[in-house]
């Protein structure tokens, strides 16, 4: 579990995210930028979100928002995503395919993908 001054909560922090459309994307995993920070004092807000569109058992779609957040937690405390740092906010969005994926593959995913914001390959869309 993150600790709770990394998570997102409010919708109108979630709708500022979809709204700002920075979207990096590989096949296991989607990720929304916010925007930069302004201030580096505040913390960089994470959402993991597993949509019904993947699959219907809950235990599916928690088990693909657990492996996102293990990733994540992982790589916070090991200061590997310094890059992660400028954002306000970030959502992670599982694909459809996760469904059947390893920790190993979404950690990779996650890595790739994050790992990618300090050469700037962002997609807009």
């Amino acid at each position: 579990m993150l600790p709770k001054k990394y998570r997102l909560k409010s919708t109108a922090a979630f709708n500022a995210t979809y709204k700002n459309h920075n979207i990096i994307s590989d096949d296991n995993v989607c990720i929304y930028l916010g925007r930069e920070k302004k201030d580096a004092s505040f913390d960089t807000r994470i959402a993991f979100i597993a949509g019904k569109k993947i699959h219907k058992r809950a235990v599916v779609r928690n088990r693909i928002k657990r492996l996102m957040r293990e990733s994540i937690r992982l790589a916070l405390k090991n200061n590997e995503l310094n890059a992660l740092h400028k954002y306000l906010s970030v959502l992670c969005i599982a694909k459809s395919g996760s469904i059947g994926a390893s920790f190993a593959d979404i950690d990779a995913s996650m890595h790739r993908l994050l790992g990618g914001l300090s050469q700037h390959y962002i997609y807009f869309e």
